[in-house]
C-alpha cells in the first residue's frame, strides 16, 4: 500500500511539472514584423525658365528686354511662367521695330501706360502655334495688361496674324515653345487702342507707277521706215527757190552785159 501511494504521488508530480513546462513554452505567438509600404517618389519639379537669358541669346530683342527690366514687368512675366499652371505666351518685337516707330512715339507715355503696353505683348496662358487656329475663332483675346487690352488673331494656312487696332503684324518665327512658356517673334510693336485711341491713321496707299508716254518729237515707226512727206516738202521748196533765184540772177547779169556792149 505504501508503494502504491508513493507511486501515485510521483506520477502526479510529474504530470504537474510537464503541464507547467508546456504552459511556459506554448505562450502567445510573437507578433509578425510588418514591412512598410514604400512611398512613391514625388514628381520632379518643372525646370525654371529664365526669360532674361532666353531673350538675351535668342535674337535681336535688346530693346524689348530693356523695357521689361526698366518697368519691372520681367518679374511679372517670370512669375506667370514659373509659378502658375497656365504658363505664358509672349510676342517679342525685334529691335528694328522700335527704330521704325516714329508716330506715335513711346517717349510721350506715362510710366503706367508704358507698363500696360509691355504687358500687352503677353497672354496669361501657354499657346503652341497649333492653338491659334482655334483661338482665331474666339474673338478678342485678353492680354496680361487687362480686360480692355485685347488682341485679335487670324490663322492663315499656319501663319498667325495679330491685330491690335493700331498694329497689324504676324508671327515670323518661334523663339521658344515648350510648355509652360512660348515666345514668338513679331515684326511690329503692338500698340493698343486703350492707350492711343481709335483714331487710327489709314495705311498709306502705294504710290502709282509713273505713266511713261513717248516724247512728242520722237520719230514714230512710220517716219523711221519711210520718212514723213510733210517734213520733206519744206526742204524741197527751199532748194527750188534757191535755184530759181540763181537762174534769175544770171539772166539779169547777162542782159546788163549785153546792154553795156551795145552802148
Amino acid at each position: 500500500m505504501q508503494f502504491s501511494r508513493n507511486f501515485m504521488i510521483i506520477c502526479s508530480a510529474l504530470l504537474l511539472c510537464s503541464s507547467l513546462t508546456y504552459g511556459q513554452t506554448a505562450g502567445p505567438p510573437a507578433p509578425v514584423a510588418m514591412t512598410p509600404t514604400p512611398t512613391p517618389a514625388p514628381a520632379p519639379a518643372p525646370e525654371y525658365v529664365n526669360l532674361t537669358y532666353l531673350l538675351s541669346v535668342a535674337g535681336p530683342f535688346h530693346t524689348f528686354l530693356n523695357y521689361l527690366e526698366s518697368t519691372k514687368i520681367i518679374d511679372t512675366f517670370q512669375s506667370q511662367a514659373n509659378n502658375t499652371e497656365q504658363g505664358i505666351t509672349i510676342f517679342v518685337p525685334k529691335d528694328d521695330s522700335f527704330k521704325g516707330l516714329k508716330k506715335p512715339s513711346l517717349s510721350n507715355l506715362s510710366d503706367d501706360q508704358l507698363k500696360s503696353l509691355i504687358l500687352f505683348h503677353a497672354l496669361p496662358k501657354y499657346y503652341a502655334l497649333a492653338d491659334f487656329n482655334d483661338l482665331s475663332t474666339k474673338g478678342p483675346i485678353t492680354t496680361l495688361a487687362g480686360g480692355q487690352y485685347t488682341l485679335n488673331f487670324t490663322d492663315d494656312s499656319g501663319t498667325v496674324h495679330l491685330d491690335s487696332g493700331w498694329s497689324k503684324t504676324k508671327v515670323s518665327s518661334a523663339v521658344h515653345s515648350s510648355d509652360p512658356v512660348a515666345i514668338y517673334q513679331v515684326n511690329k510693336v503692338l500698340l493698343p487702342e486703350a492707350i492711343f485711341g481709335t483714331d487710327i491713321p489709314p495705311t498709306p496707299a502705294p504710290s502709282p507707277a509713273p505713266d511713261i508716254s513717248p516724247a512728242a518729237d520722237s520719230p514714230s515707226a512710220d517716219s523711221k521706215e519711210g520718212g514723213s512727206p510733210s517734213k520733206a516738202l519744206p526742204s524741197d521748196s527751199a532748194s527750188h527757190r534757191v535755184m530759181k533765184l540763181s537762174i534769175w540772177s544770171h539772166l539779169v547779169l547777162a542782159v546788163l552785159g549785153g546792154l553795156v556792149l551795145l552802148f
